[in-house]
C-alpha cells in the first residue's frame, strides 16, 4: 500500500509503513514541526489524526509568518 507525497515541487510515492498511519506520524517521520505546516489529503485540509490510506495524495503546505 502506498500514497503520493507532494512537498513543494517534489512528488514521490511512499509506502504506508503500518495500518492506521496518521498525518501526525508522517510529520514526525519527516521531522516537520506541526506548528508551521498544514496537510491536505486528496485536496482537503485535514487534522493530524487523519489516517493515510492506499492511493491518497498528501500535500504539505508550509505556513509563512510575517509582520
Amino acid at each position: 500500500m502506498s500514497f503520493t507525497l507532494i512537498n513543494k515541487t517534489k512528488k514521490e510515492e511512499l509506502e504506508i509503513p503500518h495500518e492506521n498511519y496518521t498525518i501526525k506520524e508522517l510529520a514526525e517521520d519527516l521531522e516537520l514541526p506541526s506548528q508551521s505546516h498544514v496537510y491536505k489529503k486528496n485536496n482537503q485540509i485535514v487534522i493530524d489524526e487523519t489516517v493515510i490510506e492506499d492511493g491518497d495524495a498528501i500535500k504539505i503546505i508550509q505556513i509563512l509568518y510575517g509582520g
